[in-house]
């Protein structure tokens, strides 16, 4: 076998393990039993020192140095391979063993802080988290800016930089849409119960109605949301709440547009370098694109509003137009995933600006809830009322993904790009949607976007598929378009 051949094989290997290291974070977050939180932080060390061994053995240097790329797909995963290579090159692995040890106990921390309202008894662990996060980003920088360096395990190519200046341009308008939305007609909201264990069953029937295959995949309900997997097992969670059944749908959903693109990858690319969506930014596309444009459009809603009433009867929604009206309503909230599109990516510029300040130094763990309530009543104009509501309402610091929270608003800006390609190549779309049947938009994305894997670099996953570079514009001017119909602006 050639070097690049041999390389591919260890691949493969690692590759694998991996997938094990991720189902043992869907076991934790989904059926682990509350007690064996320590053992699986020990887990999940082991795991992760045997793939950063892999990861950064010189024998995988040796075999990218004699590689040969066969074609331009060969050529991609040396490109992947060597940045994984390099990038755990520069970690010790004794510190990517202690952040995978330290940031498995810190979730359960989290999670009992956020069930109990008390910052206090999360802190510690986060100052705790942000000190090794810091350690590795200064690794990972060699000399350069730490937070761009934690975002290229996210969104290769992009800068803290280029990301606040693509925020700035959006932020003022989204103020002014908000502020003119509120200004009007209140919308309607559901009220009542709705059963939690029907809820459930739509939600099943949701996400095969946008193309999940359940026979490589599993519907499971947790604390946050999220999909895990590639390939043949790509597994998926929502969660319920008897008076807000959107929550579970929508959710489901968001998650089901992630497990699609994992699920339509060439299989060809399986297990390897490409075997997974280029990016978390082109990731949140699919999951955005799924939820909103096509999930929460007047097509669809028509009927999601038909498959309600089949399942819960009448729950006091007189029409499809009303509902359609409700699926939308722009009200206050505090919660980032129970957002509608309009304050959506305020919620994340908050989150992006205070994760920026916390690994710069600028701002200081024990005045991170103030900071975050500031800037709340800020940009919301009114106050966060609790700590789960506030600064503990999301996983994400606890398990040491700072950079991933601005991915969510870029996933919206390539998603804006995207659906406006899409209605063009799909003129007829709506009618389609209408019938619950999204195959056609669905088997766009697969074919524009999703069966590339990694193959292409993410701004040019977009660029090839919507025909221009990514930019704010087009998701600025179907949210004017939306909502100034919807509240006759």
């Amino acid at each position: 076998m050639s070097a690049f051949d041999d390389l591919l094989a260890y691949q493969h290997e690692t590759a694998a393990l991996a997938q094990i290291a991720g189902r043992l974070s869907w076991d934790q977050e989904t059926v682990m039993p509350r007690g064996a939180a320590v053992q699986r932080g020990m887990e999940m060390a082991a795991i992760e020192s045997v793939l950063h061994a892999r990861r950064s053995a010189p024998q995988v240097g040796d075999w990218l140095a004699a590689a040969v790329a066969p074609d331009a797909t060969g050529a991609a995963h040396l490109r992947e391979i060597r940045r994984a290579y390099e990038r755990a090159n520069k970690v010790p692995g004794a510190l990517a063993r202690q952040i995978a040890r330290v940031t498995s106990e810190a979730q359960g921390k989290w999670a009992a802080a956020r069930a109990g309202e008390n910052v206090a008894a999360f802190l510690p662990v986060l100052s705790e988290v942000i000190a090794l996060k810091r350690e590795e980003g200064a690794a990972l920088a060699a000399g350069g800016d730490v937070y761009d360096a934690m975002l290229q395990d996210f969104e290769p190519g992009m800068t803290g930089a280029e990301i606040a200046a693509i925020f700035d341009a959006m932020r003022p308008k989204l103020v002014e849409l908000r502020a003119a939305v509120l200004g009007g007609a209140a919308a309607p909201a559901l009220s009542g119960t709705f059963d939690e264990a029907r809820q459930m069953e739509l939600a099943h029937r949701l996400a095969q109605a946008f193309g999940y295959d359940m026979t490589r995949g599993r519907l499971d309900k947790a604390v946050h949301p999220f999909s895990s997997g590639s390939g043949s097992d790509v597994r998926i969670t929502t969660r319920t709440s008897a008076t807000d059944p959107f929550n579970c749908f929508y959710s489901t959903i968001h998650e089901v547009g992630h497990a699609a693109y994992e699920q339509a990858v060439n299989p060809a690319f399986a297990l390897s370098a490409l075997g997974q969506g280029v990016s978390m930014g082109v990731h949140e596309s699919q999951s955005r694109i799924y939820e909103n444009q096509l999930g929460r459009g007047r097509a669809f809603t028509g009927w999601l509003y038909a498959q309600m009433r089949e399942t819960f009867g009448d729950f006091g929604i007189a029409d499809a137009d009303t509902f359609y009206w409700a699926v939308n309503r722009v009200h206050d909230g505090f919660i980032r995933t129970e957002a509608d599109e309009v304050q959506y990516n305020l919620h994340i510029m908050l989150r992006f600006d205070l994760e920026r300040a916390l690994m710069s130094g600028d701002l200081q763990v024990q005045d991170l809830e103030a900071a975050w309530n500031d800037r709340f009543a800020s940009d919301f104009g009114f106050a966060v009322d609790r700590p789960s509501n506030g600064c503990l309402q999301d996983v994400h610091w606890s398990v040491g993904l700072f950079g991933y929270f601005p991915t969510y608003a870029l996933g919206n800006v390539y998603a804006g790009c995207l659906n406006q390609a899409m209605r063009t190549a799909l003129p007829d779309l709506d009618g389609d949607l209408a019938r619950g049947d999204t195959s056609a938009a669905t088997g766009w994305l697969r074919e524009n976007v999703q069966q590339f894997g990694g193959l292409y670099e993410s701004r040019e996953v977009i660029q090839r598929a919507s025909g221009m570079a990514p930019n704010e514009a087009p998701l600025l001017q179907y949210l004017d378009a939306k909502f100034g119909q919807l509240y006759d602006l």
